[in-house]
């Protein structure tokens, strides 16, 4: 249960992150209180994960879900170009996420 709720909060995080952005420095209302509800669920999710998974592998599983769902989301969006490079580290990043969970 915990590694589902650990990947749960790596969505939140990829959510909280680009609803930051989406915020333009706090100037939107919308976008700032989904980043404030997300990060804080998000941050919840982490807490509880890390009572029964190890702090370094939570945390890297945390922040590679959250990382590669936010570039993800920025290529969809077209803020960011899908380059062969960027594309296979991100799949990199995805490979190192279910290392950790086979070797944890």
């Amino acid at each position: 249960m915990a590694w589902v709720i650990l990947i749960a909060s790596g969505v939140l995080e990829a959510v909280w992150a680009s609803a930051l952005a989406a915020s333009n420095g706090f100037k939107k209302v919308v976008p700032s209180i989904l980043f404030v509800v997300a990060m804080g669920v998000s941050m919840a999710g982490l807490a509880f994960a890390m009572t029964s998974i190890p702090t370094g592998t939570a945390y890297a599983v945390w922040v590679g879900v959250g990382a590669v769902l936010t570039a993800v989301w920025a290529i969809v969006t077209r803020r960011e170009r899908a380059t062969v490079t960027r594309v296979l580290l991100l799949a990199g990043l995805v490979a190192c996420v279910v290392g950790l969970k086979v070797v944890s």
